[in-house]
């Protein structure tokens, strides 16, 4: 089977819409992982067991389950139960969910590296512990931990295709349905593999930049 480009011109307008799609679950599963990952690195650290074991817990459990099992799991239990997501949301929440527990780590390594005299200066000027958090720590601790956040940005964007399992209309998702109307796989997934190419090189080079220079303001 040879690659005709008559047939690839035509699907590509087509999988470039589609892509809009998988960006947008992307970045809204980061959203979602970037903020929920902030609040259980910060529980975790939580001197109340009553907070912390449980996003421990949480976290151990979603890190040692496959990413497509959630996804089932959202889109096909909790209906049972009467929670009931929009099919795109259902993808973002997995996936954010899933990443959370990973950007946890990031965020926890972070605060950990910043040096106990900072704490210790920020109890000793009596500031609140939530000013100690604000303007003490946070500034510290997250702009070195953002190249590592970048990287899981990069590996949702090449998660999306799972999402094609619930009838997320994405980019793998889209090919394979224009595919089964051709019997044509040879250029519909080509094309796939080289958007995703050109996305995730796109992506390395935005966070190197973005890591050299939050490095030369260090």
């Amino acid at each position: 089977m040879m690659f005709q480009l008559d047939y690839a011109g035509e699907l590509l307008p087509i999988l470039l819409e589609a892509s809009l799609v998988t960006l947008g679950a992307t970045l809204g599963g980061m959203a979602l992982a970037l903020v929920l990952g902030l609040a259980l690195a910060l529980l975790r650290r939580s001197p109340h067991a009553v907070l912390r074991r449980p996003a421990s817990m949480f976290v151990e459990f979603v890190r040692s389950t496959p990413l497509l099992i959630q996804i089932f799991f959202i889109y096909y239990v909790l209906p049972l139960y009467g929670v009931r997501i929009p099919t795109v949301a259902c993808g973002i929440v997995a996936l954010g969910l899933h990443y959370a527990t990973y950007t946890a780590e990031v965020y926890r390594a972070g605060i950990e590296a910043v040096p106990r005299g900072q704490w210790e200066a920020g109890r000793a000027l009596s500031l609140p512990a939530y000013r100690i958090w604000r303007h003490i720590v946070l500034p510290q601790a997250l702009p070195p931990v953002v190249p590592a956040l970048g990287n899981y940005l990069i590996a949702m964007f090449k998660e999306t295709p799972l999402l094609a399992v619930i009838g997320v209309h994405e980019l793998l998702g889209t090919a394979l349905q224009e595919a089964s109307q051709t019997y044509r796989y040879y250029e519909p997934l080509t094309l796939v593999g080289l958007i995703f190419l050109a996305f995730s090189l796109i992506a390395a080079l935005i966070l190197r930049r973005v890591e050299v220079r939050l490095a030369d303001r260090s």
